[in-house]
């Protein structure tokens, strides 16, 4: 199946996330527990498209590298399916790759193409609707950031073919610039997977944008040094991934949620920015708010973050002023401390301790109209039922993370 670029079209018809109006509190029953006061805004309802949800609380996107052959596991089923049980209605897969040949990031999770994986991520979404939830796969492509070392065929490619490692040791681009066929066969990839999520039961697709994956190599000025229409300003640098999402709106209908994951951080760049102030960071998601984005889903290292400077709105909230959509935000959610990638080589560092202070804050941005959603990690991996714990007021049996509930399936 071959998708072509409906950007255009998109942008003369009503666009962006205009046809998502979020629902808030008042159109829906709110739920009724023992929550403490000041995380009462974490359970009022919220619906988007189709999607009804009975708090903010979402499960973000942790690739777990379960897999054999690209297949999911099949404990993926019930690993997901406790924590809708657990209160967390909305849950997000780790990062699968689309049907490109260097998609994939090292082998080890999930993908989503192929009949075999696609019927294992069926399955999956019949178990988190039969517990009462709502399933999203998250599509990416890893670009420069493929892990070359593991597939026999050691070719990566991106905008300028610039990955961190290149930028950070000044050397030359490791691997190749893109060619208008790439991208077109990356482009109709991401169709194709968002048309498969639609077709086998999923809820929605996220679009993965963030993190130092492809379409943030386009976002990023560091690794993005074309010469033509896909890079140099803003706009020019938004232009491929809004072409993606374009593409990706055309295949799935305009009342399908299309999620994009955003950040200003890089894998093993922390320090990185796509966009240095408001303007810049508005001129970027422009194309993509009128390409079919419905929710920007925006990561930081801590929630609450200012995006600029040492005050003012997350990037969550700057994203919702400049574009109007709704936003989730996360950012080490439950926990005292970020996430560090060396940390994903040695799991005995990846064990932070339990914090209500990020919930707290995550729960004043919902009230005050920064976020209309947040996304937990490490706290709903080691808690299926934080949530729940957070809702009935029980926060001091919530389950602090451990070794194991970092790396099993359980």
């Amino acid at each position: 199946m071959k998708f072509k670029s409906s950007f255009g079209k998109w942008l003369r018809s009503e666009g962006g996330c205009g046809r998502f109006e979020a629902r808030r509190g008042d159109a829906l029953e709110p739920e009724r527990s023992q929550t403490d006061q000041s995380l009462a805004a974490l359970f009022i309802p919220f619906a988007i498209g189709s999607i009804r949800l009975e708090n903010r609380v979402v499960m973000s996107p942790m690739g777990r590298a379960h897999a054999r052959d690209g297949v999911p596991d099949p404990a993926y089923r019930t690993y997901f399916a406790r924590r809708v049980r657990g209160g967390t209605r909305l849950v997000l897969s780790g990062a699968a790759a689309i049907g490109h040949p260097l998609a994939d990031y090292d082998g080890t999770g999930p993908v989503f193409h192929g009949r075999a994986a696609l019927g294992g991520w069926r399955d999956i979404a019949e178990a988190v609707h039969e517990a009462g939830g709502w399933f999203c796969p998250q599509l990416w492509h890893t670009g420069m950031a493929r892990r070359a070392e593991a597939f026999a065929d050691p070719a990566a490619l991106g905008p300028s073919g610039l990955s961190v490692a290149d930028i950070a040791a000044g050397r030359d681009p490791g691997g190749s610039a893109m060619t208008r066929r790439d991208m077109d066969a990356v482009r109709d990839a991401f169709a194709r997977a968002a048309d498969d999520a639609r077709t086998i039961g999923c809820d929605a697709i996220e679009i993965h944008a963030g993190h130092g994956f492809l379409l943030d190599q386009f976002l990023w000025a560091a690794t993005n040094r074309r010469q033509d229409e896909y890079g140099g300003s803003p706009a020019n640098r938004a232009r491929f991934p809004a072409e993606v999402v374009a593409a990706c709106r055309a295949a799935v209908g305009p009342d399908f949620p299309i999620l994009m994951r955003i950040s200003q951080f890089k894998i093993d760049a922390y320090d990185a920015r796509i966009a240095n102030d408001a303007d810049e960071l508005g001129a970027l998601l422009r194309p993509l708010t009128e390409a079919g984005v419905s929710l920007f889903d925006c990561s930081q290292r801590m929630i609450d973050r200012p995006a600029f400077g040492d005050d003012g709105p997350s990037l969550a909230g700057w994203v919702r002023r400049l574009t109007g959509c709704p936003v989730m935000a996360l950012g080490s959610l439950g926990v005292a401390r970020p996430f560090r990638e060396d940390e994903a080589a040695d799991p005995r560092l990846a064990v932070p301790t339990v914090s209500l202070a990020p919930v707290e804050a995550a729960a004043r941005m919902i009230a005050a109209g920064e976020c209309d959603l947040v996304a937990a990690g490490r706290a709903l991996l080691a808690d299926p039922d934080w949530t729940a714990k957070l809702r009935d007021g029980a926060t001091a049996a919530i389950l602090p993370p451990t070794i194991d509930s970092m790396i099993a399936l359980c």
